[in-house]
């Protein structure tokens, strides 16, 4: 697509004589220089939107060099951030630096200063959301956040307003792209996890220090984010009960296609009558689900209100101008809002600040699910009545057994269990004890169901 004729920068000569928004940028990585380039390239259809013109008047970046090789010589580029939020002619500071330690003290500084913030920092929004945006309330500013979940899918904007009416049920999404390319490999290929993380690797899905994703890190910042706005709740990434991919085999792809199964890494939040459900850790969904087709390193949310029913977000959860999209939504909502009364905004997390619920974050030992067991067991008679009895002494009951035919010559052999419905701190118990038996030879390997009907 061909650049808008007009230079960047002449947004100041527009028909109105409204002055173009100024807005600083704080990291010009990735992100951030999707976000530059897709302002110039767009300038016109922005304006539009948003009423006025649209312009990064001042950058900041440790790379001074290459950050000037991006933006030219239009713009001011400054190594220190703080030389950003002095300008008293910046109205809007973009946060794209990461992490929560220097990004903390600079959006509050930012905040303190009256400038309004947009942020794609899930993590810093987890685990530090509730100070931020009470520090925002106070000074009577905006921090806009859409790019900090599932890249450029406006699930944010979704939760915020388009579905206001409902009384959200549950939320649960595909909402880390790596894992979801991992998940795919080991599926479609039968690779094994680390073959597939090498992979994901090679090909950039995966940094270096994969952890993060991998662990389920990265996911559980986000669903806190969505549990927030969906249930209007404070954030409490704190009480989020977090399990990552990495004890996951092959065989387990291969048996839950037997089951008419997909495994995803889910981050889900729903409302229980005693509190929300906070959890992320991979889930054996149904085939037939939308969700459980979903591939590669795409993202996918599902949301279910009361009066809308079931929806799903789909897109790219990642990169860099699908989340500079989002990043410059937020600018064009900013910029909309800029002179309005800070009372008839959105509000941050959907709900009035002083109306957000004191539900508390249920315990994973009180989560009730079905489960999906896999047991490396002795090749002898009366090992399935033993794990049976266990489980039938725990009052779970069991859905579908699948007993793998050992191999001429093994000693052992893989037993696949699925249960029906049960409480998580019941399953503990029962599988404590089939651990402990001396016929089971390996951990076993437990994967909830989520239905998602």
């Amino acid at each position: 697509m061909k650049p808008d004729p007009a230079p960047f920068f002449d947004l100041m000569k527009e028909p109105t004589e409204m002055k173009a928004i100024q807005v600083g940028l704080l990291g010009i990585g990735t992100v951030g220089g999707g976000v530059f380039e897709v302002l110039r390239r767009n300038q016109t259809e922005i304006q539009r939107r948003a009423g006025r013109g649209i312009a990064i008047a001042a950058v900041a970046d440790l790379d001074q060099e290459r950050a000037r090789r991006l933006v030219g010589d239009a713009v001011p580029v400054f190594g220190d951030a703080r030389a950003v939020l002095a300008n008293p002619d910046i109205d809007i500071v973009i946060e794209l630096i990461g992490g929560v330690g220097v990004a903390r003290a600079l959006v509050l500084e930012a905040i303190a200063a009256g400038k309004h913030v947009v942020t794609a920092n899930k993590a810093l929004l987890a685990v530090h959301g509730t100070e931020i945006f009470q520090a925002a309330q106070q000074r009577g500013v905006m921090v806009a956040f859409e790019a900090a979940v599932a890249g450029g899918i406006p699930i944010i904007k979704a939760l915020r307003e388009g579905l206001t009416a409902n009384r959200i049920q549950w939320v649960a999404g595909i909402i880390n792209g790596t894992t979801n390319f991992i998940l795919s490999e080991m599926r479609d290929k039968g690779l094994d996890f680390a073959t597939a993380l090498a992979q994901a690797q090679q090909l950039g899905y995966a940094e270096a220090d994969p952890r993060n994703d991998i662990e389920g890190i990265d996911a559980a910042h986000k669903a806190t984010i969505l549990s927030a706005i969906a249930f209007g709740i404070p954030v409490q990434f704190e009480r989020a009960y977090v399990e990552g991919i990495t004890r996951l085999a092959a065989s387990d792809f291969k048996y839950a296609e037997q089951l008419g199964y997909r495994i995803k890494l889910l981050g889900i939040a729903k409302r229980q009558a005693s509190g929300i459900e906070l959890r992320v850790h991979p889930c054996l969904v149904p085939a037939k689900r939308l969700l459980a087709n979903v591939e590669g390193a795409m993202n996918a949310v599902m949301v279910q209100g009361d009066a809308v029913g079931t929806t799903l977000y789909y897109g790219k959860g990642a990169g860099s101008e699908p989340t500079a999209s989002a990043v410059i939504a937020d600018l064009v909502d900013v910029t909309r809002l800029h002179t309005a009364d800070p009372q008839n905004r959105v509000p941050h997390l959907a709900f009035q600040p002083d109306a957000l619920s004191e539900l508390p974050i249920l315990p994973m030992s009180a989560v009730q699910t079905s489960y999906y067991l896999r047991l490396c067991v002795a090749d002898q008679a009366g090992v399935l009545a033993q794990v049976t009895g266990i489980l039938a002494a725990a009052e779970i009951s069991i859905d579908a057994v699948l007993q793998r035919e050992a191999e001429q010559g093994a000693a052992q052999t893989e037993l696949i269990i699925l249960t029906h419905q049960t409480r998580e701190g019941a399953m503990d118990a029962a599988l404590a004890q089939m651990q402990a038996l001396p016929t089971v030879l390996a951990p076993i390997v437990r994967i909830r169901k989520e239905e998602l009907a």
